[in-house]
């Protein structure tokens, strides 16, 4: 490691004395407009930093080591500061690179924190994606687990994807608002249930992990009960699912089905939906929405159903994982016969 560092140290570069001079009045000028405790200038100053790298690199043919020697004089200038090491140096080249526009950076890329910033590179290569990513996080105020949960997850893929009959039975702007909060599919994976699990079944798994469920809805919902008691003409209904969306300002009636989508079930939900609008909502609320979550769904079929509907209803799939078969599970080996196995052959190796 010695060796490298007086490698570098003795690298006579054309042009580098004066990058990395400028380079450091760049960094004293944001420590006293800002003592880097501001999110916003610290993202600021790794882009100007970033984008001299990219420019010098381009007009003097430097190669990638002039990275790690960079690294060396910034850390031993500012021995105070975090975030000068060759790793991060390159995240803030590829930063640059990716943000070539200063006003969107202003506005937007530097209202969320770096670690974000680093997950975006690394996760999301779409500049599309990266941007919607980006004004979520900011709208939302996701922490840095829940952005890469929500990349991982492929939210922008199933964002405002659900079938849906809005604009036929809802004002704007509300039918575009109810529109972009539905996805399809709802990825319920941190489930595990049977091939053949029953609604109950669903319905009681997805009340143990609510607050992943909530996660998954999205910002806004709050969970009202579920078996939700309705008398209507002196018969009990119970709805599965009951929210309130704060920002919709309507309830949000969510009915499971572990079977395909049918025909049928949009006219249960309508019944429901008046039913609540009757009974729940007060002045000042808009119409309540129905959400119809199926195992599957016939995408031809739905929308017919929707077409026939005068209730604001949408139907998704959504994913869970399925528990292995009791057969197929009997035949897997067990933990301890593992370890066990592991140990002979450790026992076994001569080195």
């Amino acid at each position: 490691m010695t060796e490298r560092k007086q490698e570098l140290s003795s690298l006579v570069l054309a042009g580098y004395d004066e990058f990395v001079q400028d380079l450091k009045n760049r960094v004293k000028q944001a420590q006293v407009k800002a003592a880097l405790s501001v999110n916003q200038e610290l993202i600021i100053l790794y882009w100007q930093i970033g984008q001299r790298i990219s420019e010098e690199m381009d007009r003097h043919g430097w190669g990638a080591y002039v990275v790690d020697k960079l690294a060396d004089d910034l850390r031993n200038s500012f021995p105070e500061m975090k975030g000068f090491s060759p790793r991060n140096l390159r995240y803030m080249r590829s930063f640059a690179e990716a943000y070539p526009d200063e006003q969107f950076l202003q506005q937007a890329v530097a209202k969320i924190p770096w670690g974000h910033n680093v997950r975006l590179l690394d996760q999301v290569k779409d500049e599309d994606q990266r941007r919607w990513y980006i004004e979520q996080t900011i709208v939302h105020g996701w922490s840095r687990d829940v952005l890469v949960h929500q990349i991982e997850s492929r939210l922008y893929e199933r964002q405002g994807r659900a079938l849906t009959n809005f604009k036929a039975t809802l004002p704007e702007p509300q039918s575009d608002l109810a529109h972009q909060l539905l996805k399809d599919p709802y990825n319920f994976e941190f489930l595990t249930l049977d091939k053949d699990a029953k609604e109950k079944e669903l319905e009681a798994g997805l009340l143990e992990r609510l607050r992943n469920v909530l996660l998954e809805l999205g910002t806004g919902f709050a969970f009202v009960g579920s078996q939700y008691h309705l008398e209507v003409g002196g018969q009990d209904f119970y709805i599965d699912l009951l929210f309130f969306h704060w920002k919709l300002n309507c309830f949000v009636v969510v009915e499971l089905k572990v079977t395909e989508f049918k025909p049928e079930y949009a006219g249960k939900m309508a019944f429901y939906l008046t039913a609540v609008d009757e009974h729940l909502r007060q002045e000042g609320h808009k119409p309540t929405i129905g959400l119809l979550l199926c195992k599957t769904t016939n995408r031809v079929v739905a929308e017919y159903a929707l077409r026939t509907s005068q209730s604001p209803m949408g139907v998704s799939e959504y994913k869970v994982n399925e528990a292995l078969p009791p057969t197929f599970e009997q035949s897997l080996p067990a933990l301890a016969d593992i370890e066990k196995e592991l140990e002979s052959r450790l026992a076994d190796d001569p080195s």
